[in-house]
């Protein structure tokens, strides 16, 4: 919960309208009854009378001014969808009643989940862009973007490139047709009772106004204004021009020539919606006077919003509603075995970003799990095995327990040095194999062909073979300083359900192996002075966050150390000020340490954690600000390599635990111990909570950012209702320490002389040592 930047939002009173709504809330059960009734409402339409538009033009109209031509762009695997779109036309009719289901084109959209590298490189789109380029469409009035860097690039998802590139394909073929105005559509759109009528009165409109056919080069049938408003010019009762402003592109007519004028203005930055705003000053833009073709809200989007973070950062987003991944496989238990160094840790990854929870790497698992799996039973933690030792001499019982389950075998395992792979094929005949080869792991295709699903939206990872680590005994809680309580936490393929007995998975103990790209670093800092090259004042927030970051906000305590402050004040984005620091470095693996005195005002949190994005990782230290006497600790997991855009999350798997003292009274010291099978939680040195992996989450395995901050949350469930009243109020950290490795040896160039100065002046405390 502490830096929460996931990948789709809700955005309250209708700012950033791209995002499609229809993802978010899901898990709640209006959500699910809603669309069930919007499904049910578009399926008795078709029972109605159908509308008829005089501006689509029949097979024989050609000598008349109309749509000549109508495209909809679909993706291969998505058939329901073209089904769907297939009785929609049938509701409406043409100029010759004909319906239009019997004369529009399906366009075969490019797929970022197949094979992005067909259009990543594509000179049609250069995939950067702008917070300013955003701001251009959507201003912001209450962001104050002049203290943000509004020309650090963007780079666009691949869902975003695919979007452009199939577009873009469209305009190519409309270019070279007979068509003169070509109706182009996306595949999740449903048509208003209305859209008939107004559309033909807005094409009389324009003929009469332009003394001849309509002299436009795009018409919008379907949009949604930014939050306040679009700049317009009124051309008629039934059409507009617009400025800029116009979101959305998935309902609009296209005229031969306007199609060529957006193919002289290529190459497309940023998304495409986005992008052609920018380019309507040197286009001939029109708009219905209101949207007439909307977007179904029965429809999960696939698409992944490059601009959301940023967004987030400077607070245009002002909700903590994350979205949750709502993917569940349909074909289950799954085993895969392969021979040592062949891409099994890669596949065991793979499985977890198509939302397989997934147990891979090693030579036993739990008696509890090993037992459930051998006698059939459906009270099972995992749906995926990958590179279990123990379960390869078990392969005839699996087959006959599991008739239906996908099997995965990669390379000749009679090569292998374990005595019982020979036997795998034998026992696998007649069932549902895949067999791959080694260099035909690093694609989804094949994989996802066999399991039936598609392939999410990122490159298939690429992991080190982690082999087969010695499953052991997972120590007591009994051994823990304190009492632990765990909270409601999020639904997601990665945490493990809830299992008398089960308390995960210990693995032996792990040597981390320093190669050129990891640095040990090791240094304690007592915060006299904040040393620019290793710590970052942070100036930005997060939906949950109801205060803005303030660098003006850290300042010096009295009595040592830092001072982070909540304050009351107006900043635009928000009415609270807050506080936080964060290492430029990232880190994977070791201990971290913060000497630090909570506050306890209600509504405030003090943090201490390591957290990244894409895919979101968290290991969380939290104070609420209504029990000051209580400790929070938190993991966040998503799968994936850097840049896979899982950014999953709210609740995370959190748990209470009840301190001994009131952490706002003084200060204590609070340490994270994090290794690639274990985390572990120590106050004041005791031990007071760990986790081995899979309880309830896998062990974050990506580079981390350090973070202290105080920040009052919107969640009243989490700490209370924010008490204005007791602002400002404070929080101290005196002291951090880090023993770890650093993942960006970069961070820690050479030092300057002031620098090493600053260093030199914590000797008291213990020399910064880089090895």
């Amino acid at each position: 919960m502490a830096m929460q930047e996931t990948g789709d939002y809700q955005i309250k009173r209708g700012s950033l309208v791209r995002v499609n709504n229809a993802q978010m809330n899901l898990s709640k059960p209006l959500r699910s009854a809603s669309s069930f009734i919007h499904t049910l409402f578009l399926q008795c339409r078709s029972r109605l009378p159908r509308q008829r538009c005089l501006a689509l033009l029949g097979a024989s109209d050609t000598h008349q001014s109309g749509i000549g031509s109508i495209f909809v762009i679909n993706l291969d695997r998505q058939t329901n969808r073209w089904n769907d779109m297939l009785r929609e036309f049938n509701c409406v009719l043409d100029a010759s009643g004909r319906p239009l289901s019997e004369c529009v084109v399906r366009y075969s959209a490019c797929d970022a989940q197949v094979d992005p590298a067909e259009f990543l490189h594509s000179g049609d789109v250069e995939p950067f862009y702008t917070l300013g380029d955003q701001l251009f469409v959507e201003p912001q009035p209450h962001a104050v973007p002049d203290t943000f860097d509004l020309e650090r690039p963007i780079r666009m998802s691949h869902a975003e490139i695919a979007i452009a590139c199939s577009h873009i394909g469209i305009w190519k073929k409309i270019a070279r047709s007979d068509a003169s105005y070509t109706l182009v559509l996306e595949d999740d759109v449903w048509f208003e009772r209305s859209f008939g009528r107004i559309l033909e009165e807005a094409w009389r409109e324009m003929e009469g106004a332009d003394r001849a056919v309509p002299m436009f080069d795009i018409l919008y049938v379907s949009y949604r204004e930014v939050r306040h408003g679009a700049p317009k010019e009124l051309l008629s009762k039934n059409v507009f021009r617009p400025e800029r402003g116009l979101w959305y592109l998935s309902g609009y007519v296209l005229s031969k020539e306007g199609a060529q004028a957006l193919l002289d203005l290529l190459p497309c930055r940023g998304p495409i919606d986005l992008w052609i705003n920018h380019k309507f000053r040197e286009l001939e833009v029109r708009a219905l006077r209101r949207s007439v073709i909307n977007q179904r809200r029965d429809l999960r989007s696939t698409n992944s919003y490059s601009v959301l973070p940023a967004l987030s950062r400077i607070g245009i987003l002002d909700t903590g509603d994350a979205a949750l991944f709502h993917r569940r496989p349909t074909h289950s238990p799954v085993f895969a075995f392969g021979a040592p160094g062949s891409g099994l840790s890669s596949l065991a990854m793979a499985l977890s970003m198509l939302g397989y929870r997934c147990c891979s790497d090693f030579d036993n698992i739990p008696e509890c799990e090993f037992g459930s799996l051998l006698a059939g039973r459906t009270d099972r933690v995992f749906d995926a095995y990958v590179n279990i030792g123990s379960l390869v001499s078990q392969m005839r019982v699996l087959t006959q327990r599991y008739p239906n389950a996908k099997y995965i075998v990669i390379d000749d395992l009679s090569k292998s040095a374990d005595v019982n792979s020979g036997a795998v094929p034998a026992a696998l005949e007649g069932a549902d194999v895949l067999h791959l080869r080694r260099e035909h792991t690093s694609s989804w295709r094949a994989l996802c062909d066999h399991l039936k699903l598609s392939p999410p939206d990122g490159q298939y990872p690429a992991v080190r073979d982690i082999g087969l680590r010695r499953h052991q005994r997972v120590p007591p809680s009994r051994e823990m300083a304190a009492p632990a309580r765990r909270l409601r936490h999020d639904p997601s393929p990665w945490i493990a359900k809830r299992r008398a007995g089960w308390a995960g998975i210990s693995a032996s103990a792990f040597e981390r192996q320093a190669s050129s790209a990891s640095l040990r670093v090791c240094f304690e800092d007592d915060l006299a002075q904040i040393q620019s090259v290793r710590w970052l004042l942070r100036n930005d927030t997060f939906p949950g966050n109801l205060g803005l970051f303030r660098p003006a906000n850290v300042t010096s305590s009295a009595s040592g150390g830092l001072s982070l402050t909540v304050t009351e004040e107006p900043l635009g984005v928000r009415n609270l000020g807050a506080a936080a620091i964060s290492s430029r470095a990232s880190f994977l693996f070791g201990r971290f340490e913060a000497t630090l005195q909570a506050t306890n005002v209600p509504g405030l949190v003090t943090g201490f954690f390591l957290h990244r994005d894409s895919p979101r990782q968290e290991i969380d230290v939290e104070i609420l600000g209504n029990q000051p006497d209580h400790l929070l600790v938190n993991v966040f997991y998503n799968p994936g390599t850097d840049g896979a855009k899982f950014d999953y999350g709210y609740r995370g798997t959190p748990v209470i635990i009840k301190l001994r003292f009131d952490a706002s009274k003084a200060l204590h010291q609070f340490t994270i111990e994090w290794d690639p099978s274990e985390i572990r939680w120590f106050v004041d040195q005791k031990l007071v909570h760990r986790r081995a992996t899979w309880d309830p989450t896998p062990i974050p395995h990506l580079p981390m950012t350090l973070h202290v901050n105080t920040w009052p949350t919107r969640s009243r469930e989490l700490a209370g209702r924010v008490a204005l009243r007791a602002l400002p109020a404070s929080a101290i950290v005196r002291r951090v320490a880090i023993d770890t490795y650093n993942a960006d040896p970069r961070a820690h160039s050479q030092p300057s002389t002031a620098t090493r100065d600053a260093s030199n002046r914590i000797t008291a405390l213990g020399q910064t040592r880089t090895f």
